[in-house]
C-alpha cells in the first residue's frame, strides 16, 4: 500500500523521510498553493453579496507543483495530510485536499508539535479528519484582512499617500502613534532624593514621621539636610527568607521579546530561526526537529519532558535542585491547542549541537533550551534584609539582598542575573546609632512612559488581544516596509506618513480600527473555531459597518495635495510635485494623466573600497525594500556582496574580507572576530 505524506516544507520533509523509511513517500507544498483571487467587486476575491463565497486560485507560480502534487496523490494508496498544528496549517490541509482530487475515505490529518521519530509515529497512530470549524476560523479572518486591507489601502494610496492599511497593522501603527503624542505631550516635573551614605551601604530618605514625603525643589531639599544630623538611629533590622520563580517556557511573544532583548533579534529573524530549529537540523542522529512548533499561545509542557528533565537536573544537579511545574491557567484570548516552545529532548544541549548549528541557530536554541530547563528547576532563595534609620524624624531606607541557594539561576544566570547587595551584619555594633559619611541630594525630572521597543510592541500587542502568535512578526515588518515608522536607538518613532495615515483612518474609521474592536473580532475568531459562532454572520456583521464608512471616506476624505518642489516640467510647465510609488518617492508632473513626466534622478554612487574578486570598486547599494547591503560594480559579472560594511583589511587566519559589525570586525570567511 503506496502512502503519502504533504508537509510544508522541502526541510521537514527530509527530517520525517529520515525516520520514516521507504513506506512513506513525503512531498511537501511550499506552504499555501491556494488563495484569494484579486477579481471580483473591489478586487477582494470574495462574493460579498453572496453569503461571502471565496474565489480561491492557484498562488502565482504554484500551478506546476499542483499538477506535480496531483499526480503523487493519484498514484497513491493513501494521504496523510501533516501541515503545520494550527489554523493557517489546517486551511492548508483543506486546500490541498480540495484541489489535489484527494477522496474522503483515503486521507487523514495527522498533527505533531515536534519532528522526532516517536512523535510522528504516535501521530501516524492517532489521524482524524479536517477540523472545519478551524478551516472556517482561519478563513474569516483571511477573508476580513482581505476587505479591510484592500479597502483601505486604497483609500489611502488615493488620499494620503499612504501605502496600506490593514486590520492588525493599523492598530499596532496608532498604539506607537499614540505613544509618540503622550511623549510631545508630557511636562517633565521636578524632583529631588536625599540619599545617606555610609562605609559600607547607602540608605535613602523615605519618610517623614510615618507619611511617605514627595521633595519637589532644591530649597526643600536644603531645607531637610539642614535639619539632619550625621548620627543615624538604627530603628528596625528585618531579614526574611524570599523564593524567586523561574518563568514558564517560552510562548511565541516571550521568545520573541527575550530574543529581542538578550540576543538583538528582530521578530522576523527569531521566528525564522525558530522554522529552521523546528523542521530539522542536521546532527550526528541525522536530521532532526530540534524544538516544539513555534507558533502558540501556550505555556503547557507535556509530562514525558517534564520526566526526562526532572531525571535530568537529578543527575547532573542534584535533587536538590529538581522543582515542580505549575499548569498554567488558560487566559482569555489564549489558543491552548498544544504545548509551549521547549527542546524536543533536555539530552540534546546546546553545547552537544554547537558545531551544527549557525551562530544565530546556536544563540536562540540556548536561549529557548536554559528557559525550559529552568522552567522544572526549584526556585532560587534569597536573604532579603531591609534596614530603617532614624533622623529627626526623617526615616530612611536601606535594603539588602543576598543569594543563599542558587536554584534555577545555576542555569539561567546569563539571561537573569542576580546580584547580590550585602549589608553589614548590624548584630555585631556596639551602638544602635551609625555616622553617615556624607548626605547629598540629587536632582531628577520624572520621564514619559518610552517609545516602544520592538519586545515591548509585541507584549502590548499580546496583552490588549491584538493578532495572534503568526501575526506579530509580519505586522511589525509591514509598519518598517511601508515607511510608518522608523527605528532611533532601537525603538519605533512614527514618520509624518504614519501620523498622517493614522489620523486619516481615526477620522473616518475610529469604530473599527481601535484596540476594542480588533480584541473582540479575535474572539469572535475563536468562537467560530469552538463551533460556537456562524462565520458568515460574523462577516455580515462586519460588513455592514464597515462597507458605508468606505464609502463616505471616498467621498469626503480630503486629498493630501502633493508636496511642490519649486520646479518646473520641462513638456507642460505645470509644477513638479514630489510623489511616491512602488519602490520610493520621485519627481513628476503635477498635471499627470495628462502630462506622464517623471525627473530622472542622478543616482549617488557611495564607493567603499576595491572590489577583492575583480578589479571593480565595492559601493553602497540597496534592494528594493531600501536595505542597504554592499556589492561589487561590476555585477553581474562579480557577485561579491555584504550585508556588513567591508573594510581594506584581509582576515589574518584566512586572508578573506573583513567587514564591520555592531560589536567589532569579523571575517565574511571563518569565525574571526576583534571586539
Amino acid at each position: 500500500m503506496s502512502k503519502l505524506m504533504i508537509v510544508e516544507s522541502p526541510h521537514k520533509s527530509k527530517t520525517i523521510s529520515a525516520f520514516l523509511g521507504s513506506d512513506y513517500k513525503i512531498v511537501a507544498s511550499g506552504g499555501h498553493i491556494m488563495d484569494l483571487a484579486t477579481t471580483g467587486k473591489f478586487g477582494l476575491g470574495v462574493d460579498v453579496d453572496h453569503n461571502f463565497e471565496a474565489n480561491y486560485v492557484p498562488i502565482k507560480g504554484k500551478k506546476k507543483l499542483i499538477s506535480s502534487l496531483k499526480k503523487e496523490v493519484a498514484s497513491s494508496d493513501y494521504v496523510y495530510l501533516a501541515t503545520d498544528p494550527d489554523r493557517e496549517g489546517e486551511a492548508i490541509s483543506w486546500h490541498l485536499k480540495n484541489n489535489l482530487g484527494i477522496k474522503e475515505n483515503h486521507y487523514e490529518r495527522i498533527t505533531f508539535n515536534e519532528i522526532t521519530k516517536d512523535v510522528v509515529l504516535n501521530a501516524l497512530q492517532n489521524p482524524r479528519k479536517i477540523d472545519e470549524d478551524l478551516v472556517k476560523s482561519q478563513e474569516t479572518r483571511r477573508i476580513l484582512d482581505r476587505i479591510i486591507g484592500f479597502r483601505l489601502s486604497k483609500l489611502m494610496q488615493s488620499k494620503t499617500g499612504g501605502k496600506s492599511a490593514g486590520r492588525v497593522q493599523s492598530v499596532a501603527l496608532k498604539l506607537i502613534v499614540d505613544r509618540e503624542r503622550e511623549i510631545e505631550k508630557f511636562i517633565p516635573e521636578e524632583y529631588w532624593t536625599i540619599t545617606a551614605d555610609f562605609k559600607e551601604f547607602t540608605a535613602d530618605l523615605e519618610k517623614y514621621k510615618g507619611k511617605k514625603i514627595e521633595i519637589k525643589g532644591e530649597r526643600e531639599a536644603n531645607d531637610i539636610l539642614d535639619s539632619l544630623s550625621k548620627a543615624f538611629q538604627i530603628e528596625s533590622v528585618e531579614s526574611k527568607e524570599t523564593t524567586r520563580n523561574s518563568k514558564p517556557i517560552f510562548k511565541t511573544t516571550t521568545m520573541q521579546q527575550m530574543a529581542s532583548n538578550k540576543l538583538g533579534f528582530p521578530s522576523t529573524k527569531t521566528m525564522r530561526i525558530a522554522q529552521r530549529l523546528y523542521e530539522g537540523v542536521d546532527t550526528n542522529e541525522g536530521s532532526i526537529g530540534l524544538i516544539t512548533y513555534m507558533r502558540t499561545d501556550s505555556e503547557r509542557v507535556s509530562m514525558e519532558f517534564v520526566a526526562e528533565t526532572k531525571s535530568y537536573i537529578e543527575k547532573k544537579y542534584g535533587s536538590e535542585y529538581v522543582g515542580s511545574v505549575k499548569v498554567p491557567k488558560k487566559k482569555e484570548n489564549i489558543q491552548d491547542a498544544h504545548e509551549g516552545i521547549r527542546p524536543t529532548s533536555i539530552s540534546r544541549t546546546p553545547e552537544s549541537l554547537k558545531s551544527y548549528l549557525t551562530t544565530d541557530e546556536y544563540k536562540l536554541y540556548e536561549l529557548i533550551y536554559y528557559r525550559a530547563l529552568a522552567s522544572i528547576m526549584a526556585g532560587a532563595k534569597l536573604l532579603n534584609t531591609t534596614v530603617l534609620l532614624e533622623n529627626n524624624g526623617y526615616e530612611f531606607k536601606a535594603t539588602g539582598s543576598v543569594l543563599k541557594f542558587d536554584g534555577y539561576l545555576k542555569v539561567y544566570n546569563k539571561f537573569e542575573e542576580q546580584k547580590d547587595t550585602i549589608l553589614p551584619d548590624f548584630a555585631s555594633y556596639n551602638s544602635d546609632v551609625i555616622v553617615s559619611d556624607s548626605i547629598t541630594k540629587e536632582q531628577h525630572f520624572t520621564k514619559p512612559e518610552p517609545r516602544y521597543t520592538e519586545s515591548s510592541l509585541i507584549k502590548e500587542m499580546e496583552s490588549l488581544g491584538i493578532g495572534r502568535p503568526s501575526t506579530y512578526a509580519p505586522t511589525i515588518q509591514t509598519l518598517k516596509d511601508r515607511e510608518y515608522v522608523t527605528i532611533e536607538d532601537k525603538k519605533f518613532v512614527p514618520t509624518k506618513m504614519g501620523i498622517e495615515t493614522t489620523d486619516k483612518l481615526q477620522e473616518f474609521f475610529s469604530n473599527i480600527v481601535n484596540v476594542e474592536y480588533t480584541a473582540h473580532m479575535e474572539d469572535d475568531l475563536d468562537k467560530i473555531a469552538e463551533a460556537n459562532l456562524d462565520n458568515i454572520q460574523v462577516l455580515k456583521d462586519f460588513y455592514e459597518e464597515f462597507e458605508p464608512m468606505v464609502e463616505s471616506a471616498f467621498k469626503n476624505m480630503e486629498k493630501k495635495e502633493a508636496e511642490k518642489t519649486g520646479e518646473i516640467c520641462p513638456e507642460c510647465g505645470n509644477p513638479l510635485v514630489k510623489r511616491r510609488g512602488k519602490f520610493g518617492e520621485f519627481t513628476a508632473c503635477s498635471n499627470y494623466p495628462n502630462c506622464k513626466y517623471i525627473k530622472k534622478e542622478a543616482k549617488q554612487i557611495t564607493e567603499i573600497m576595491p572590489c577583492p574578486k575583480c578589479d571593480g570598486m565595492i559601493i553602497e547599494k540597496k534592494t528594493k525594500k531600501g536595505k542597504i547591503f554592499y556589492g561589487c560594480n561590476h555585477y553581474p559579472k562579480c557577485d561579491f556582496a555584504s550585508w556588513d560594511k567591508p573594510i581594506e583589511k584581509k582576515c589574518p587566519n584566512c586572508g578573506g574580507v573583513l567587514t564591520e559589525k555592531k560589536k567589532g570586525i569579523a571575517c565574511i570567511n571563518c569565525d574571526y572576530k576583534e571586539e
